[in-house]
């Protein structure tokens, strides 16, 4: 009998030992998979599968309209900016599920992750996205219209412990080297607003040229330097890191928006939406290399983790465009992304969204 019990104790010992094995074994398989996000206006996030460079699944989060996107640091959460529901959705990366929710305000759209704390763009006083063709422009000055905010929201809670009065239509969001400060792009208002990271205290504001529409920005990989796209100008300036002056403009293709250095830091790329191209340019001299046909309404975009392919989020191509991380030719399309909005991958790499 005691024989009996002992064997039973062993073998309950060892099926628990057995199945914390395979927990950890697919908790540790889920944190080393690479993995890109890909938010759909239209459908929710795509998730695609880095290895075999296909959709894996897509996770229906309430199509909420999501847009702005970032993951924590450990890659077990997903926050994204909805625009229908005006709020920041926490989704558990290894379930697809949302777990917790933020209320926002207006026009959520752009998500960076930071030491703990979300910075939410939202606009309180627009539609979203700039005029038509065709269309007037906004009255960004009407005194009736009110700027955008920027919610700082503490993810430890999922409460917002700050907000931050921004210009009109706040873009891009970007820190600097030291992580103390966070700039902003005003769309309506061609500046780039300057703040302290946590508190959101306002430091200083860049003018720009007017009607010019700054979008992206991005620092540079040695911390120098700023590059802000303005859409409207079809140009990107390069702004000195620390007084924060025009030192280089540069001409592009119609419509840049979205921004980054290549892993290397060796070279910078556009995303020039209204041309379909995707521009590339010496990362320290930006003068031009190449351009690279793409699809439509490309605006967001992030190397694999490897470094090996370029991912390219097409909204109105409803695609994903995976092209080679050294020559830029199209190796693939990624579709049933409807209205892909923004990308970002797990391991991070660079990107518009995070990394360079």
């Amino acid at each position: 009998m005691q024989v009996r019990f002992k064997a039973a104790r062993i073998a309950c010992a060892s099926a628990i030992a057995t199945s914390l094995a395979f927990a950890l074994a697919a908790n540790v398989a889920h944190a080393a998979a690479p993995t890109a996000y890909v938010t759909t206006e239209n459908a929710g996030v795509g998730v695609i599968d880095l290895d075999t460079l296909a959709l894996a699944t897509t996770w229906d989060v309430g199509k909420d309209g999501p847009r702005g996107l970032s993951l924590n640091k450990e890659g077990t959460r997903l926050y994204v900016a909805n625009k229908a529901t005006s709020d920041l959705s926490e989704i558990d990366t290894s379930t697809g599920k949302v777990t917790r929710r933020a209320k926002i305000g207006k026009n959520p759209e752009f998500v960076r992750v930071f030491g703990g704390y979300a910075y939410v763009t939202y606009e309180p006083g627009e539609s979203g996205g700039p005029p038509k063709p065709g269309q007037p422009e906004k009255d960004d000055d009407d005194a009736n219209s009110p700027p955008a905010e920027i919610a700082i929201v503490d993810l430890k809670t999922m409460k917002i412990t700050h907000t931050v009065k921004s210009g009109h239509e706040t873009e891009g969001v970007e820190f600097s080297p030291d992580g103390k400060l966070i700039l902003v792009t005003n769309e309506g208002d061609d500046t780039v607003s300057v703040y302290r990271v946590g508190t959101g205290k306002p430091v200083r504001t860049v003018n720009l040229d007017k009607g010019s529409r700054p979008r992206g920005i991005k620092v540079s990989p040695d911390g120098k330097q700023y590059v802000v796209t303005l859409e409207n100008a079809n140009k990107f300036v390069v702004l000195d890191g620390k007084s924060l002056k025009t030192v280089k403009t540069v001409d592009t293709k119609t419509g840049p928006y979205g921004v980054s250095f290549d892993p290397s830091g060796k070279r910078l790329l556009i995303a020039a939406s209204r041309d379909k191209t995707l521009q590339v340019f010496d990362g320290s001299t930006y003068e031009h290399r190449k351009d690279v046909p793409v699809g439509q309404r490309c605006w967001h975009f992030s190397f694999t983790p490897d470094g090996s392919k370029l991912l390219l989020a097409c909204g109105r191509s409803n695609a994903v465009y995976v092209l080679d991380g050294s020559d830029y030719k199209e190796v693939k399309q990624i579709g049933d992304l409807p209205l892909a909005w923004g990308i970002v991958t797990y391991p991070p790499s660079a990107g518009s969204i995070v990394g360079r």
